[in-house]
């Protein structure tokens, strides 16, 4: 019926070597408990779970830091975490002395919430911040534990 059947059972050969190579590399590959809590991989809970604590929370930065708690109570950044600015920092929770948070480059750090995106809601402060400071750091001119929309300059911008 086919002349050249040889040709089909090459394709086919080929066809099955490749499913062959295809199963073996995926077991090699796929780690031993993905798919078993649903499409993931079981084992990452337990290695999340053995990595150290790098948070301390907001909580505990406000035990010690009560004044800047005060401000940040009273500014617009009350719903921010304190290491949503200033990384995490659980080992100066921990033992103050063994880690000094670093001076923070306000004018790189605020441009990364504010910085202006038509993405983000018009009541959300944002500012082109090469036009509104120059380069400047933001905390020479606004409070970053006590913001308030009195920082406005004149003509409305912020």
């Amino acid at each position: 019926m086919f002349k050249d059947i040889e040709h089909l059972i090459r394709l086919a050969a080929v066809i099955v070597i490749a499913v062959a190579a295809f199963v073996v590399l995926r077991a090699a590959v796929i780690p031993a408990s993905f798919g078993q809590y649903g499409h993931y991989r079981g084992a990452a809970i337990a290695e999340t779970a053995a990595r150290p604590i790098a948070f301390a929370g907001h909580d505990v930065c406000e035990g010690c830091h009560t004044e800047e708690a005060e401000q940040k109570k009273l500014g617009k950044h009350v719903v921010v975490a304190c290491e949503a600015c200033h990384g995490a920092l659980a080992r100066h929770a921990d033992d103050p002395s063994a880690l000094t948070p670093a001076k923070l480059d306000t004018a790189v750090l605020c441009a990364r919430c504010h910085e202006a995106n038509s993405a983000k809601p018009k009541s959300f402060p944002q500012v082109v911040t090469a036009d509104h400071s120059g380069g400047i750091a933001c905390d020479t001119c606004h409070q970053p534990h006590k913001p308030k929309i009195e920082d406005e300059k004149p003509g409305g911008k912020k």
